[in-house]
């Protein structure tokens, strides 16, 4: 009898994984909370034709050894008996069904979030994460504004500003903060590797291209430090920063903008690995070559393994699935894997976060949003004797306790306050108290 495969998530990296399971005979389940397959990268605009070839072939989720299973929230998942719980339905809506799945391999590829890094401001209306305007931009041909200004740290940058530019938004600029020496370093080392990723220097010729026709600037090692005004964002303040992203004194420049776009890299979203019982380095899941997290029949694959883009998502997924499935991946598939995880080497080097970035932030700048926890109440709590480790400092502050929890300011709280470590949650995503009580009705159909 064929093995159980259950992917979850349908990004590069879970569809990598399907197509591989599948050619190693596999009976694969593939869940995802949205609606339609490709993930933030394959987003398709709304309305657009459902049968196009988005970068990967559709016809995978048709075949008879798949089951597609969209709209599917994973809330828990219970170690002793290897089972997943889950719910089908819109996450806004009610009715949804409770079910269960027993995989004999399970493939984790739930991906990452925007990390923004907070700054006076940052909480008002207008200010938007990178891929939130991408998302409004790509799936709904919306644009955040009229005028808007794009900054962080990354390429990620140029995509977005490219989606923007599409929906008819004005860009006054795209900023990156690290300056050129750090930039050039990170991606001129070894240059002889550097023709195994000749597709995306195309890319990068298409983004330069776009913004020269449009005329829109890019600027190195200068950041995004304040946003301004009363009912929503009226103008930002950028300045140049240094290579620890400490703010040069006297380069303040004020922009007006009806919306500005931040994105300094990506957070991976590693909660089922934790319950599973992953162990995590960084943040981000261990995985050994062939894929395999320190648990027995758990695979990882894509940006919660590493940030390293689509082709390094897809190139481990293929692994993945493949080993999943109880094959064994063939030479090619591990070079190509081990030739992408180099591109994301670079990536880090070359667009890291500076450690001086706190020296935007005042006593009254809010960090977590959802709680309005403030940077001076958590430096004054992360100091206080009384109140020792990550927990007191949770229950003191707050941060990290809101709807989110801790999605968007975990990160930022572990890092100012001197690291906090993850802890298990039995329920990995918000689940209503009635859904919780409701009876099981099995696998899915």
């Amino acid at each position: 009898m064929s093995r159980h495969v259950v992917i979850v998530g349908a990004g590069p990296a879970g569809l990598a994984a399907l197509e591989h399971a599948l050619r190693a005979g596999a009976r694969v389940t593939v869940l995802d909370q949205a609606e339609s397959p490709g993930g933030q990268y394959h987003r398709m605009p709304l309305g657009a034709d459902a049968t196009r070839r988005q970068g990967f072939d559709r016809r995978l989720l048709a075949h008879p050894r798949c089951q597609w299973c969209p709209g599917a929230t994973v809330w828990a998942f219970d170690r002793v008996e290897s089972r997943l719980h889950l719910l089908r339905g819109q996450s806004d809506g009610g009715g949804r069904r409770r079910l269960t799945l027993v995989p004999d391999a399970l493939v984790l590829a739930t991906g990452a979030h925007d990390r923004t890094l907070p700054f006076p401001g940052w909480e008002l209306p207008g200010v938007y994460t990178a891929g939130a305007a991408q998302a409004l931009a790509k799936g709904e041909r919306v644009a955040i504004g009229e005028r808007v200004l794009v900054a962080g740290a990354g390429p990620f940058l140029l995509p977005v500003a490219e989606s923007l530019l599409d929906v008819g938004a004005e860009v006054v600029a795209v900023l990156e903060a690290n300056p050129f020496a750090t930039v050039r370093k990170g991606w001129s080392s070894r240059p002889w590797r550097l023709a195994a990723h000749a597709g995306k220097a195309g890319e990068l010729a298409r983004y330069a291209a776009t913004l020269a026709r449009h005329r829109v600037p890019y600027r190195l090692g200068r950041a995004v430090i304040e946003a301004r005004g009363t009912d929503r964002v009226r103008e930002v303040v950028t300045a140049k920063v240094r290579a620890d992203w400490s703010i040069v004194p006297g380069t303040e420049r004020t922009h007006e903008v009806d919306a500005v776009c931040v994105g300094h890299g990506f957070v991976p979203q590693p909660e089922l690995a934790v319950a599973a019982g992953c162990v995590l380095d960084g943040g981000f899941v261990r995985v050994d070559r062939t894929q395999q997290t320190t648990v027995d029949g758990v695979f990882a694959a894509g940006e919660i393994t590493g940030i390293g883009g689509a082709i390094t998502a897809a190139a481990e997924g293929a692994v993945a699935g493949c080993v999943a499935a109880g094959a064994e991946p063939v030479p090619a598939l591990i070079r190509a894997r081990d030739r992408a995880l180099t591109f994301a080497e670079r990536l880090a080097t070359a667009h890291p976060i500076g450690p001086a970035w706190r020296s935007w932030l005042r006593e009254e700048t809010i960090v977590c949003r959802c709680e309005e926890t403030t940077y001076g109440e958590l430096t004054r709590a992360a100091g206080d004797p009384a109140c020792p480790g990550s927990h007191a400092l949770k229950l003191g502050t707050r941060a990290g306790l809101g709807p989110c929890q801790g999605r968007m300011c975990g990160p930022t709280v572990s890092e100012l306050c001197g690291g906090t470590e993850r802890h298990h949650r039995p329920v990995v995503q918000p689940i209503r108290l009635g859904e919780l009580a409701a009876r099981t009705e099995g696998e899915p159909e």
